[in-house]
């Protein structure tokens, strides 16, 4: 670890959960966020890609701001703001703007598999900004992570390929990995503040891109749109984000966003099972190289005097 580098970004350092709790909380997070995938899907058959993302987290800052009243929370100020309106920013308007408009033209399971890579992308943002050292391993699993992407990309050439779709799952896994690194600096303010602020901080951005691209503005009519919204507002934005947050706080950045890692497994049987969509060769094993790569370069590591959980 670099002298002077926050312990809390290394992922190296030792994780500091107080157990079962914790574990609990990170793995109905990783079953929530790999429904998420699906629902995004169903929500973008009806509502425009957008406007479903302004929809879902008006919803979901109303239900906060909420929360934050009737317990008389305390909002932030000053520099602690600050870092959670750039949270929200990164992680609600820029991320999920991506996601939402990529899931339009990719399948729940490659943009699964594409955000599996944040893990390593947080490991290689942190090391350029200076915040841990870049390794060799680092390198080596993202030229993995990379093969694996490509291997379960190209799964649709000639068929329902979308490079356009692919790129903004990459960018939205950078933009992901970056709010990782920042969610450890506001983690100490109270999960329902810090999503409350920063899908507030959001929306507007959300609500321009949806007017700029010309989309329409309604609420969801039919059944599985309904429950699609509503799954995201409750447990996909609500029930997630408070998970992560309470997570985040007691293990390192690093360590939480390995969740990441997990999410294709249950967004590809999910699909499978509501969707009828096959669990292919190329699927899976692109899905495993992908992990692969990430273990290897982010959590394979053995420092002395350090875990590898973290």
């Amino acid at each position: 670890m670099v002298p002077g580098m926050d312990p809390g970004l290394s992922t190296s350092s030792r994780t500091t959960g107080p157990g079962a709790r914790i574990t609990t909380a990170f793995a109905v997070a990783v079953l929530i966020g790999g429904g998420n995938f699906v629902a995004v899907r169903f929500s973008n058959r009806e509502l425009a890609p957008f406007w479903g993302a302004a929809l879902r987290f008006m919803l979901a800052a109303a239900i906060f701001v909420g929360v934050v009243t009737a317990l008389r929370l305390r909002w932030p100020r000053g520099r602690s703001l600050g870092l959670i309106v750039v949270y929200g920013i990164l992680s609600f308007a820029v991320s999920y703007s991506l996601m939402y408009w990529a899931l339009v033209r990719v399948s729940a399971g490659m943009a699964a598999v594409v955000l599996a890579a944040v893990p390593l992308v947080t490991a290689l943002l942190a090391a350029a900004q200076k915040l841990e050292p870049l390794t060799k391993q680092a390198v080596i699993g993202a030229v993995v992570v990379l093969v694996g992407i490509t291997w379960k990309a190209t799964e649709g050439v000639g068929g329902s390929l979308s490079i356009p779709g692919v790129l903004a799952m990459i960018a939205a896994s950078a933009t992901v990995g970056q709010s990782m690194i920042l969610s450890k600096k506001v983690s100490q303010n109270h999960p329902a503040v810090v999503n409350a602020v920063g899908m507030l901080a959001a929306l507007p951005l959300l609500l321009v891109l949806s007017a700029v691209a010309g989309e329409s503005w309604g609420l969801p009519t039919s059944p599985e749109a309904k429950w699609a919204v509503a799954y995201l507002v409750v447990l996909g934005s609500v029930g997630m984000f408070v998970l992560f947050l309470l997570v985040v706080r007691r293990w390192t950045a690093s360590a939480t966003s390995y969740a990441f890692v997990l999410f294709p497994v249950v967004t590809m049987l999910i699909e499978a099972w509501l969707e009828g969509t096959p669990l292919s060769f190329r699927g899976v094993s692109g899905a495993l190289l992908v992990m692969v790569g990430v273990w290897f370069g982010v959590f394979a590591r053995s420092d002395p005097g350090t875990s590898n959980h973290s």
